[in-house]
């Protein structure tokens, strides 16, 4: 086989910069690695000094995409720190804002980011030009989303109404009408979408993952439960960091998570599905079953049917909170500073979402400590590419390259909240 070097300048359809390097020896990868250099962020720095009620605000900054997810995992070691228990509206609150998210989140990667790859477009504007009914059905239902995230959170992006405790204001039952309605239509919409994901062409191949999620015993996982396995994890957020590790490698600015003693670990939407199938809606079992997912889904090209039918749930899950809500007497529980360290754990769209706090006296942070999700599926992602590529050295140099960058895209890598993916040099020589 020739020597053949192919390179991606910058790599379209994720969130961030970096570059990617497979190098083929011989018929066979021989290494891959996934180099961020985008400039560090340092929210953890800043965060230092201020206020525990100004946490949630500021790391909602972190990402303008899953930006509840990051003030909610802030929130929730907050209250972990000062002890406060969340309970009642409140809480079904906080999953009807998860989602808002979820929906708009999953739905800008299946349809803008990552069903050009299984159509054979190089952008979302390409592929609407072909199929400008499943675009406009994509718009309809990031809406859906979008709304949840503006009357819970004040607005779309960076949402402001939650807080320590709560929220600032909580919606009165009526406001929330409109929300079913538009609700209902989008349910039919992310039906659709898992029916319109199914029907993708995927390659076929698996390996072996150790799936790491939140799991609860009553309901599919958002903002609560215990950190677990499928090699028999169970642990609360406080001991996460036992079990888990970051180190710095060379080639990237990200820090990368592995789980201490074991090796790498994926976290996401295959994990959570994997690991909490039964607690799905009944509507979201029937339509993975009908696109030919298992209850355990090991083909990461087929992740995008599993956030299709998250985003199903989510729109279940919804409704069901909408019709059952009643407000809360106040949008929150008061909050007394105090010395003290908190823990806090929630599922972003693309995984596990890890913070730690120690607080002073005064409710300053004295130090934080934040692990996104995409700086720990660093490594199976790089893994990924070593173990899959090797069956598609036969493709021509810029098909090969499509095919490394959609098995990145299959994580939907939020590389800016790693601290971001781009350039591709493959080395056969």
């Amino acid at each position: 086989m020739a020597p053949r070097t192919i390179k991606v300048d910058y790599l379209a359809r994720v969130e961030g910069e970096g570059a990617l390097k497979v190098v083929v020896r011989d018929g066979a990868v021989q290494s891959a690695e996934l180099s961020i250099f985008e400039p560090p962020r340092f929210f953890e720095a800043f965060l230092r000094g201020r206020s525990f009620m100004e946490a949630p605000d500021i790391t909602a900054r972190i990402c303008g995409i899953c930006p509840v997810a990051y003030q909610m995992s802030a929130i929730h070691a907050m209250e972990d720190a000062l002890g406060i228990a969340v309970t009642g509206p409140l809480r079904d609150l906080r999953r009807l804002l998860y989602c808002g998210e979820w929906i708009e989140s999953h739905v800008l990667h299946i349809y803008m980011l990552h069903a050009p790859d299984f159509l054979g477009y190089d952008s979302a504007i390409a592929m609407a030009q072909d199929h400008r009914d499943a675009v406009r059905r994509g718009l309809a239902l990031k809406k859906a989303g979008n709304e949840i995230l503006t009357l819970l959170g004040g607005r779309e992006i960076h949402p402001i109404n939650a807080r320590v405790g709560g929220y600032y204001r909580a919606p009165r039952k009526r406001e929330l009408g409109p929300l079913a309605e538009q609700l209902t239509q989008a349910r039919e919409l992310a039906l659709e979408t898992v029916k319109w994901t199914a029907g993708f062409d995927f390659p076929d191949r698996t390996r072996d993952y150790t799936f790491v999620a939140l799991s609860h015993p009553d309901e599919y996982p958002f903002n609560q439960g215990k950190i677990t396995s499928n090699r028999g994890l169970s642990i609360t957020p406080h001991a996460y960091e036992a079990h888990f590790e970051e180190r710095h490698a060379e080639h990237s600015t990200a820090l990368r998570s592995h789980i201490i003693g074991a090796g790498s670990y994926l976290c996401g939407p295959m994990a959570r599905y994997s690991l909490n199938f039964d607690k799905l809606s009944p509507l979201a079992q029937e339509a993975a079953r009908s696109a030919g997912l298992q209850e355990t889904c090991t083909n990461p090209y087929r992740s995008i049917i599993v956030r299709a039918v998250e985003v199903l749930y989510a729109c279940d899950e919804a409704l069901r909170i909408i019709e059952a809500y009643e407000p809360p007497e106040k949008p929150f529980i008061a909050a007394e500073p105090r010395a003290a360290v908190g823990f806090g754990a929630t599922e972003a769209p693309r995984g596990l979402l890890y913070h730690r706090y120690r607080l002073e006296q005064d409710g300053t942070i004295a130090e934080a400590k934040i692990v996104p999700p995409t700086s720990q599926n660093q490594m199976s992602i790089e893994e990924d590419l070593a173990s899959y590529i090797g069956g598609f050295l036969d493709l021509p140099d810029d098909a090969l390259r499509r095919r490394c960058e959609q098995t990145v895209r299959n994580y939907d890598p939020c590389i800016s909240c790693a601290t971001h993916f781009l350039r591709l040099d493959m080395d056969r020589g």
